[in-house]
């Protein structure tokens, strides 16, 4: 069974329920459960925590307790990483974790990737015979060895993912392929007002990458990069952006994304101080990490293990903000 091409059977028959507020989460009481434990660390020297869940059973994915935690640590952080205590080569906890999001806190059920391209995404290096390309003729950036700046995940998309998920299969074993997060808020801090009025306004064309058209018939989209909304009662700042599918349409616009780009060079130091690096020793296999699509930018270093395997899935997809 082909995985990656394959939409789940296992949430056919569950609908959108209205959300349901858990417990407020707190990891120093929490110190276990029959299905967890969590610890609240810091991934890099400079940056914000995550948490982190230890799942030693399956049955975790859908116990109320667990997924509680799991989603408050997702809307509080916006990351939470969860460790696996037994095999799973088909993803299948992310996958049941996910849908128990949709019955019980009520995100929308994954997306599919593209028109041939179910819930699941195979990111790994593809050389397109070996393992073939997920779309026939057209080599995605995560289906090679490159580096990825700093990006959200379906930037093109009129209502892009709120969250997704990536489950480490195989590791890099030579220390290549950091996932680097930074926060959009402290970001967007230090923008100065024009820009971030720029940034909201309507005046950006986004193309669509050719691996990922689902309708022929649309190419690119109009919209803008920045957005203010509500997360857990409080108002947050957004981003949808991946810089090589950007176009300003106004000078204006064309300022704004030229300020965002020499912050996100990282000589202004707003980047180490907002910034989660996961290296591979840190989320080895096994390893789940979970992230707001629109509050963590994120990125990766060049692979050095042509092994290197994750498996992607994005859910809870909602139009973007606009003013």
């Amino acid at each position: 069974m082909n995985v990656a091409n394959s939409s789940s059977r296992l949430c056919r028959a569950t609908v959108r329920l209205p959300t349901k507020r858990p417990v407020l989460y707190q990891p120093a009481l929490i110190r276990s459960c029959s299905f967890s434990t969590v610890q609240t660390r810091r991934d890099s020297h400079e940056g914000p925590s995550t948490i982190q869940f230890q799942a030693t059973d399956p049955l975790s994915a859908t116990e109320p307790r667990f997924v509680a935690n799991v989603h408050q640590a997702l809307e509080s952080r916006g990351m939470a990483k969860i460790k696996l205590d037994f095999p799973d080569p088909k993803s299948s906890f992310l996958e049941k974790l996910v849908c128990s999001f949709n019955k019980n806190h009520g995100h929308q059920l994954p997306i599919t990737h593209s028109a041939s391209q179910g819930w699941f995404w195979d990111v790994r290096p593809s050389n397109g015979t070996l393992i073939p390309l997920q779309t026939a003729n057209h080599r995605a950036r995560s289906e090679t060895m490159e580096d990825f700046p700093w990006h959200t995940d379906c930037s093109y998309e009129a209502s892009p993912p709120r969250y997704f998920g990536l489950h480490v299969l195989q590791h890099d074993r030579h220390g290549g392929g950091t996932l680097s997060a930074m926060n959009i808020e402290k970001l967007g801090e230090a923008l100065s007002p024009e820009a971030r009025q720029s940034l909201r306004r309507n005046e950006y064309t986004i193309t669509i990458p050719p691996e990922f058209i689902k309708d022929a018939s649309q190419t690119k989209i109009a919209g803008n990069i920045m957005a203010f909304g509500q997360t857990s009662g409080s108002a947050t700042t957004m981003m949808r952006y991946r810089r090589d599918l950007l176009k300003p349409q106004t000078t204006a616009a064309a300022a704004a994304l030229h300020e965002l780009d020499t912050l996100l060079d990282g000589t202004s130091g707003v980047a180490a101080k907002s910034t989660v690096h996961l290296t591979a020793s840190e989320c080895p296999s096994g390893t789940i990490i979970l992230m707001d699509n629109r509050r963590w930018l994120h990125a990766r270093n060049h692979i050095k293990d042509p092994d290197r395997h994750l498996r992607r899935i994005r859910w809870d997809a909602i139009p973007f903000p606009r003013d």
